[in-house]
């Protein structure tokens, strides 16, 4: 479970420093959600860049079983 928890902090910082880029939703293995965050930046000019910050900011305040239950198992795709 640690390794869960690493994860965990790991995608939530890189959602908060490069989130506009979905590098965060591609480590987690949903290639399809990255695409849709890269598109939707571009779209917007970088304005939806927040939605990455928001995620990183929930993802840092679940506890490593939410996060793991939440994203990997279930695969939720927003927020």
């Amino acid at each position: 479970m640690a390794d869960q928890g690493s994860n965990r902090v790991t995608c939530g910082i890189v959602g908060i420093l490069i989130g506009s880029l979905g590098v965060h939703r591609f480590m987690m293995g949903d290639t399809t959600g990255g695409l849709i965050r890269i598109a939707i930046t571009a779209v917007t000019c970088g304005a939806g860049g927040f939605i990455g910050v928001i995620e990183g900011i929930i993802y840092l305040t679940k506890s490593d079983e939410e996060f793991y239950q939440t994203y990997i198992v279930e695969k939720k795709g927003w927020f």
